[in-house]
């Protein structure tokens, strides 16, 4: 797993367990306002779990190394 992955779990980790803290801790309207960015936070998670590594090229392949996933060249650094 990559070290992105991991950061990933690791954040969604925290704020779910934060969010239960709350509601363990009467808090329910907070965690009621924090639901919408709940719900996207999940789906990155989902999403970022899923992906491959690195950018891929619209037929799934992946480009060569020093290029964009439009094909282009990236210029010198």
């Amino acid at each position: 797993m990559s070290s992105k992955k991991v950061v990933t779990v690791a954040v969604a980790a925290t704020v779910l367990t934060w969010s239960t803290v709350m509601t363990v801790l009467g808090h329910v309207a907070a965690v009621a306002a924090l639901l919408p960015s709940l719900g996207l936070l999940v789906q990155q998670l989902v999403q970022a779990l899923t992906a491959p590594d690195g950018p891929s090229l619209p037929d799934g392949s992946h480009p060569p190394a020093g290029s964009t996933a439009a094909g282009r060249q990236e210029p010198p650094r």
